[in-house]
């Protein structure tokens, strides 16, 4: 509604209202909306359970992952602090047309991201997939040693 056409166009309120109408569109709404890749990323994350240990000397996480081989399965350290564990599990493919009464396993990309502590050493990471689970172990850095008092020679002048 234009209250200019209706003789009302002096108030300075109403001036205020009608620039905010003017500036909302719906174009700004959908940028604010996520994107597809992180809506896709977003589900594979909380689709993607894992178990985090902490023992004496290293960081250990425990995923499922029945069905995967290997080379299904991507390890990767970003950033210097940020563990990624992705993948992919794809459905088997059918020589013949088979119609499913029900599918209940999960197919499709997983993703978990773990940010590492200051004191995980990134460059001692390893990862085992045995009978469907991924253990990946990270070992700690060795606390730092304090430092030794230094003492200073006083000399006579």
């Amino acid at each position: 509604m234009d209250f200019r056409l209706m003789g009302l166009d002096s108030h300075p309120v109403l001036h205020a209202l009608m620039d905010l109408s003017d500036d909302t569109s719906s174009d700004k709404a959908s940028h604010n909306a996520p994107t597809r890749c992180y809506v896709r990323d977003a589900k594979a994350m909380a689709a993607t359970p894992a178990d985090v240990k902490e023992h004496p000397n290293s960081y250990v996480f425990v995923i499922d992952m029945p069905g995967l081989k290997s080379g299904d399965i991507k390890v990767q350290v970003e950033d210097d602090n940020v563990l990624v564990i992705s993948g992919e599990r794809k459905r088997e493919g059918e020589k013949e047309v088979v119609k499913y009464l029900r599918m209940e396993r999960r197919v499709g990309k997983f993703m978990r991201k773990f940010v590492l502590p200051e004191n995980a050493n990134t460059d001692a990471v390893s990862a085992v997939c045995q009978d469907g689970v991924l253990t990946v172990s990270v070992n700690k850095l060795p606390p730092p040693q304090p430092k030794k008092p230094r003492t200073i020679e006083v000399k006579i002048a």
